[in-house]
C-alpha cells in the first residue's frame, strides 16, 4: 500500500517541478545549505503538506473496506481471478468469493467485473476482493424488480423437506411451498403420508423449475417462489381452447376426501405446446349417481376414466364422471311407486333422518319428522342401526331432484293385512251354510204362508156354502176342511 502512495506522489511531484522555472545556481546553493540545516522532520512535514495539496487538488479517493470497485480481468484460474484496479494496483478474488449470484457465467480475460473490497492488502500485497458480495445487492435489486413485474425466473432445486423445496434465485436462497407446485409436480398421496410426500419431492432435487416470485424481503432475506403462478399463464392459454361440455380422457392422479383429480392430455395444436397435460377436479358428488361416503371406494390412482367438463373458472377445471353415465332415476317409475313396501339398507343416521339404499343407485331419506309422527316417543337410534335391512314404505318420489321420502313400515300392521284377509275368507266360508239354512227357512215359511192362505180361502168358501146348504152339507164340508189341513201339514 505504501509503495502505491509513493508512486502516486512521485508522479505528481515531477509534474509540479516541470511546471516551475529552473532555479539559478545561487538559489540552488542556498537551498542546499538550508536543506543541510533543516531538521528531517521538516522535510517530512513538507512531504505531508504536498500530499495534502495533491489530495485536495485531485478527485482521487482510495477505496476502503466495503467499497465497490470495478476492475478488468487480467488472469483467470480455477480458484483465483486477478483484476486490474488501476490506479490502485491489482486485486484478487479467491475461492467462493468468485461466485456470481446473478449467474452471468464464467469470466474471461477483458471482462469488466464489479467487486467489493474485503481487505486492502493481503499477505501477497494484493487488494482482496469479493465478486459474490458485490453481486448480493444487485441480486436483491433484480429479485425485487421481478417480484414487482411478475416476470418468470428459472431456479434450481437445492433440497426438499416435508413442507416444500429449497431453491436458489440469483444466488439467494428461497423457498417453494408444496402448495405452490404446478399440477405436474404436485405430490398427490392418497393417505396424506408426509414421508411419501417427501420422497416424491426429493425426485425434484437438482431440476430447474420456472417460477414467479411471490414475496421478497431483503432485510429478513425472505424469498418465496411459486411454480403454479408461473404455469397459470400457459394453463390459461391452453384452457381457452376448452369448452364446457367437452369430453376428456385421462387418468386418476389423486384421490382426496372431497373428490378425485384427473390428468388429461390435450391434442397438439399448431403453435402450442404439444400434448400438454392439464388437471381437473371431479367433486365427490360427480363421481357417481349413488350416495358416496369415501371417493376411494369409487376410484383409485391410476384408473383410466372419461369425464365431462362441467365448469371452467380461471385455471380451474371442474369435471364430472357421472354426467357420462345413465341416470338411474330416469327409470325409477319402472321399479318403484308411492305406497310400495320395499326393503332397504340403512347407510347412515344423522340428526335429520336416515339415509337408506334401496339398491346400489337409488337411495331415499327417512326424515326425522316422518319417523317421529309414525313412532312417537322413539328415537332413530332406538329403531335403526346402520348396515341393517328394514322394510320401508315409499312416501314420495322426485326423480328430477333425486329424492325419495321413506318411513319405516310397521311390521305388525303389514303382517296383519294378509291375516285379516284369511279371517274374512274363513268367515265367508262359515257364513255360507248358515245363509243356505236361512234361505231354506225363508222358503219354507213362504210355502207355509201360501198354504195358510189357500186354507183361509177354502174356509171362507166353505163357510159361504155351509150357510146356503143344509146341515148334512155342512158336516160334509167339515170333513173336507179336516182333510185340507192334514194335506197342508204334510
Amino acid at each position: 500500500m505504501t509503495s502505491i502512495l509513493d508512486n502516486l506522489l512521485a508522479q505528481e511531484v515531477d509534474k509540479i517541478e516541470e511546471e516551475t522555472t529552473a532555479p539559478t545556481e545561487k538559489e540552488t546553493k542556498v537551498k542546499e545549505k538550508k536543506a543541510k540545516k533543516t531538521d528531517p522532520t521538516e522535510v517530512d512535514g513538507q512531504k505531508n503538506s504536498l500530499m495534502k495539496q495533491l489530495m485536495a487538488e485531485t478527485s482521487f479517493h482510495f477505496p476502503e473496506i466495503g467499497d465497490t470497485v470495478i476492475g478488468e480481468v487480467i488472469e483467470v484460474s480455477s480458484n483465483e481471478i486477478y483484476l486490474d484496479l488501476a490506479p490502485f494496483g491489482t486485486g484478487v478474488v479467491l475461492g467462493k468469493e468468485i461466485k456470481d449470484g446473478l449467474g452471468n457465467g464464467k469470466l474471461k480475460l477483458g471482462d469488466q467485473v464489479q467487486a467489493t473490497v474485503i481487505d486492502l492488502e493481503n499477505e501477497d500485497g494484493y487488494v482482496e476482493l469479493s465478486i459474490r458480495e458485490a453481486s448480493y445487492e444487485k441480486a436483491w435489486d433484480d429479485i425485487e424488480s421481478k417480484r414487482d413485474t411478475q416476470d418468470k425466473v428459472t431456479t434450481k432445486v437445492l433440497s426438499a423437506n416435508k413442507g416444500g423445496l429449497l431453491v436458489e434465485i440469483n444466488g439467494i436462497s428461497g423457498f417453494l411451498p408444496v402448495s405452490q407446485l404446478s399440477s405436474k409436480n404436485y405430490p398427490r398421496v392418497e393417505d396424506g403420508d408426509k414421508n411419501k410426500i417427501l420422497n416424491l419431492l426429493k425426485k425434484l432435487v437438482g431440476q430447474e423449475l420456472e417460477v414467479k416470485i411471490l414475496d421478497a424481503d431483503r432485510e429478513t432475506e425472505k424469498l418465496i417462489a411459486s411454480e403454479k403462478a408461473a404455469q397459470s399463464e400457459k394453463d390459461l392459454e391452453v384452457i381457452s381452447s376448452l369448452n364446457v361440455g367437452d369430453t376428456v380422457s385421462g387418468e386418476i392422479s389423486g384421490v382426496v376426501d372431497f373428490g378425485a383429480f384427473v390428468k388429461f392430455a390435450l391434442a397438439a395444436t399448431p403453435g402450442k405446446e404439444e400434448g400438454r397435460r392439464m388437471e381437473g377436479l371431479v367433486h365427490i358428488s360427480e363421481l357417481a349417481w349413488q350416495l358416496i361416503e369415501d371417493p376411494r371406494s369409487i376410484v383409485k390412482v391410476g384408473d383410466k376414466v372419461e369425464a365431462k367438463i362441467i365448469g371452467i373458472d380461471g385455471d380451474k377445471i371442474s369435471l364430472s364422471i357421472r354426467a357420462l353415465q345413465k341416470d338411474p332415476w330416469s327409470a325409477i317409475a319402472e321399479k318403484y311407486a308411492i305406497g310400495d313396501i320395499v326393503t332397504g339398507t340403512v347407510n347412515k343416521i344423522n340428526h335429520f333422518g336416515a339415509f337408506v339404499y334401496l339398491d346400489k343407485d337409488i337411495h331415499g331419506l327417512a326424515h326425522i319428522s316422518e319417523m317421529s309422527e309414525a313412532y312417537p316417543g322413539r328415537t332413530l337410534d332406538e329403531m335403526l342401526k346402520a348396515g341393517e335391512k328394514y322394510s320401508w314404505r315409499i312416501l314420495s318420489i322426485e326423480p328430477r331432484e333425486h329424492r325419495m321420502g321413506l318411513v319405516l313400515a310397521d311390521k305388525k300392521t303389514e303382517k296383519a293385512k294378509p291375516a285379516a284377509k284369511a279371517t274374512a275368507d274363513e268367515k265367508e266360508k262359515t257364513a255360507a251354510p248358515e245363509e243356505e239354512k236361512v234361505i231354506e227357512k225363508k222358503e219354507k215359511s213362504t210355502t207355509e204362508a201360501k198354504a195358510d192362505k189357500k186354507v183361509t180361502k177354502k174356509k171362507t168358501a166353505t163357510k159361504t156354502v155351509m150357510e146356503k146348504k143344509p146341515a148334512a152339507t155342512k158336516a160334509k164340508a167339515g170333513e173336507e176342511e179336516t182333510k185340507v189341513k192334514k194335506a197342508a201339514k204334510k
